[in-house]
């Protein structure tokens, strides 16, 4: 048996098959999980609902996959970190051509929640992959990097679906974006190496009840794991809701300029491997913090009407969002000790709880208040996010 070799660093073979696989898995999860957010009005339209109940197509399936991240570091230390995540973008692709053929919205809110389920699989385990196979000088290049794919993703199926929809239907759309999930998943099995730095922590690790008491116990963790649910819950009601107002007088947009607006998504790509990189060399305690601020005053710019003054809004926020993530991500795998894996998922299971209960709640606080309500009360959510950013700076480096 070959000895297991160290940390694998930049530049070398290994990391940019590893990045080209998360750039993959990122793709394909985010696109299959947020390809519905811009078709909300359509669902709402075909199947009578409110902006809260159309909503449900997403929130229901980030509140499964949120359950799911739970269990998926244990599942995955006992089938394989590769097997599952390969496992899971495959189920999520044919989850998605499966729900183009739903009767009704009761079936497609059904096959979203099994699909939330699905896709659980991957992000945490891809999450502790990383931080324990990337030298720790490199994580936030790397972390970066499966941000940015998930950046991507969540842009490409928002845009496709929109496109596709606009010229035949959200059912057409639905099913080649499950098509296209599949592509990913063999290329995401093709290029991942198998993990080599999880054995011995099957083997010496805590389990799942005292490794979380070890995360809860840490002076930092618990307020990273905070954090996710803030920024995820008020990013992705922002998506959810500005077509709604784009759609609406006196905008009147068509719902293909609706989901052109998801090409924002670049500036997080790029923003998430530049925070990365910033995060690696000036502390991740030293430009948090401003990264929400930023998102904040996006939120602000969008209170215009203007459709200009919107997008540059949203951009600014999208570009805020991404960067905080990678660097909160980051900091999770940073700081955690044994089991990472559990780290991940905790951290994850804030973030998509937070994007389901947000994300909800935001749509009748659209119905009752309007978009100044909404701004309102995202960035009353922001705001305790910037102190619980602001309080971590006082944090002794880890590691």
């Amino acid at each position: 048996m070959s000895p297991v070799r160290g940390p694998i660093a930049a530049g070398s073979p290994d990391f940019r098959r590893i990045n080209r696989a998360m750039a993959f898995g990122g793709f394909s999860v985010f696109a299959l999980l947020y390809c519905v957010q811009p078709l909300m009005p359509l669902l709402a339209q075909d199947f009578s609902l409110t902006p809260a109940q159309s909503s449900l197509a997403l929130s229901v399936s980030t509140a499964t996959l949120a359950v799911a991240l739970l269990g998926s570091g244990g599942l995955a230390e006992r089938i394989g970190r590769k097997q599952l995540m390969v496992a899971s973008m495959a189920g999520g692709a044919l989850l998605t051509l499966l729900s183009s053929f739903a009767f009704d919205y009761t079936q497609l809110v059904a096959a979203r929640a099994l699909l939330g389920l699905v896709l659980g699989g991957l992000p945490a385990v891809a999450m502790a992959y990383l931080s324990d196979e990337i030298d720790g000088a490199s994580l936030g290049r790397s972390m970066g990097m499966y941000i940015s794919g998930s950046a991507f993703g969540g842009m490409s199926g928002r845009v496709l679906s929109s496109v596709i929809s606009d010229f035949v239907s959200w059912r057409i759309a639905l099913g080649l974006l499950g098509a296209a999930g599949l592509v990913a998943a063999w290329e995401f099995s093709r290029s991942l190496p198998p993990s080599r730095h999880a054995g011995a922590q099957r083997t010496k690790g805590p389990g799942f009840l005292d490794g979380l008491r070890t995360h809860l116990r840490d002076e930092g963790l618990p307020w990273l794991f905070v954090l996710p649910f803030l920024l995820m819950g008020c990013f992705v009601s922002l998506y959810n809701y500005i077509s709604y107002r784009l759609l609406a007088p006196p905008f009147g947009l068509s719902q293909s300029a609706v989901g052109a607006v998801s090409l924002l998504y670049l500036l997080g790509m790029f923003s998430s491997m530049w925070a990365g990189k910033l995060a690696d060399r000036l502390g991740r305690r030293n430009v948090l913090w401003l990264f929400i601020a930023v998102m904040i005053a996006g939120l602000l710019v969008t209170l215009h009407e203007s459709v200009a003054a919107i997008v540059l809004g949203t951009g600014l926020a999208t570009f805020g969002f991404f960067a905080a993530h990678s660097v909160a991500s980051s900091w999770v795998g940073r700081r955690a000790r044994p089991p990472q894996a559990l780290a991940s998922g905790i951290y994850l299971f804030s973030y998509y709880v937070g994007s389901s209960v947000v994300g909800w709640f935001i749509g009748h606080v659209w119905e009752h208040r309007g978009w100044p309500g909404v701004i309102a009360a995202l960035g009353a959510l922001l705001g305790v996010a910037i102190g619980i950013a602001l309080r971590l700076r006082r944090l002794a480096p880890v590691r």
